[in-house]
Parts: C-alpha cells; sequence; structure tokens
C-alpha cells in the first residue's frame, strides 16, 4: 500500500507531526505550501481583519504554491493540519478539491491550542470521493510510540 502525508503547518507544530506521522506510516511526505505564505499578522484570528479571519469567514480558496506528483498511486492519504475555527483551514479544502480521491482511504490528523478535530471530517467528506477512515487530534509533542499504534492500525 503506498502511503503520503500531506501537510499544512503553519507554526511549525504540524510539520513535527506529520514527519512523525510519515515516519510512523513508512509513507511520502508532502508539505501545503500557500502561494502567499502566511505572516504572523494573518495568522492573529483575534483580529477580525486578519487574513485568515477573511479566507474562513468568506469561504475562500487558497492557491497552493506545488502539486504532489503521481498523486493516483496513493492508497492511503493522511492530511494533518492545525484546526482553526473547529475544522480545517481553507487551504486544506483546496487541497482536498485539487485531486480525486476515488477509492483512496483517508485520515485527518491536527494539532490544536483548544480546539477538536470533530468537524473536519464532516466538511472535507463532501469535497472528495475517498473515504475517511479517521480522525485524529494530537498534541504537538504526542509520543511517537502513540502515532505508531495510531498510523499502523489503519494501513
Amino acid at each position: 500500500m503506498k502511503t503520503l502525508v500531506a501537510y499544512f503547518s503553519a507554526s511549525g507544530n504540524t510539520a513535527s507531526l506529520a514527519k512523525r506521522v510519515a515516519q510512523a506510516a513508512k509513507a511520502d511526505l508532502f508539505e501545503i505550501k500557500p502561494v502567499e505564505p502566511y505572516t504572523d499578522a494573518d495568522l492573529r484570528w483575534t483580529n477580525p481583519l486578519a487574513r485568515c479571519n477573511k479566507e474562513k469567514l468568506g469561504k475562500k480558496d487558497v492557491p497552493i504554491a506545488d502539486t504532489v506528483k503521481n498523486f493516483e498511486e496513493y492508497d492511503l492519504v493522511f492530511i494533518g493540519f492545525p484546526v482553526w475555527y473547529y475544522t480545517a483551514p481553507n487551504i486544506i479544502e483546496t487541497f482536498v478539491k485539487s485531486y480525486d480521491f476515488s477509492g483512496k482511504k483517508v485520515a485527518l490528523f491536527a494539532t490544536s491550542g483548544g480546539s477538536d478535530i470533530k468537524k473536519a471530517p464532516a466538511k472535507l467528506q463532501p469535497l472528495m470521493k475517498g473515504e475517511i477512515i479517521d480522525a485524529k487530534l494530537f498534541a504537538p509533542d504526542q509520543s511517537y510510540s502513540d502515532i505508531n499504534v495510531w498510523a499502523s492500525k489503519l494501513k
């Protein structure tokens, strides 16, 4: 089974977790990067005019800088992100809409400062033809053994 870990990270927490998920799942790793990188001001969600708020409230797609090569070859795709507004950031929605997930299994994982991941599967599932088989919230410093147990049961 060929596996991919695709992730978006705003502050580095999700990137660190994604690397451990990729290692545990023996997967290829792909960073989902916006064409226009986020600044600290863009991510300051307490400012109603911050880019992250404008994107979420405006339901805007976020252009992605690169594409996954040979996406059709993957059977299992892990998608990682920080939780924004109790779901995935818009760049994840853009990523999901950019590929054909038909016949693929998808597992979501996230980091958060206080929100859960419960709403993310319901928001992302309608955007893809693949099957979301699990969604897990991890602490940024989650132990490798916990990640390994989770990733192994999905393969």
